[in-house]
């Protein structure tokens, strides 16, 4: 009868199982194919930038303060309290709105000093604030 299989015939007989042994091999070698590539296409990405003309930015230099081992505080080479370095500080920032603010604290200087020298200086409306540090 056609269409069915006879198990007394062995050479005639259709698969009944699909071979996926070419198809492992395929994706495999594709798979190596990304991974080696993937890498170079990542790194070699070029881009065309506009070229537009422009004036270059600003580099202004921070102010400085420093705070000494024992909490005394120094606005450049000037030693302050807080109210004078809080009144020097609001007339810099109302002259310049993207003042910058360097702080050189002393490695022994309590976090408490810092802590409110931070919140005086962003009392008095500055964001910009960095902290020197020394690389190890």
């Amino acid at each position: 009868m056609g269409g069915m299989i006879d198990p007394g015939e062995g050479e005639d007989r259709p698969l009944a199982e699909i071979n996926v042994t070419p198809l492992v091999d395929v994706m495999l070698v594709l798979l190596v194919i990304f991974i080696i590539l993937a890498p170079a296409m990542a790194g070699s990405l070029r881009v065309n930038l506009p070229k537009v003309a422009g004036e270059p930015l600003s580099v202004t230099t921070p102010v400085v303060i420093t705070v000494e081992a024992d909490g005394s505080t120094r606005l450049g080479a000037e030693r302050v309290d807080e109210t004078a370095l809080a009144g020097q500080l609001r007339a810099l920032a109302g002259a310049n709105p993207e003042l910058q603010v360097r702080i050189d604290g002393d490695g022994e200087t309590p976090y408490r000093q810092i802590a409110r020298l931070l919140a005086l200086i962003q009392g008095q409306g500055i964001r910009r604030i960095a902290f020197a540090t020394r690389t190890p």
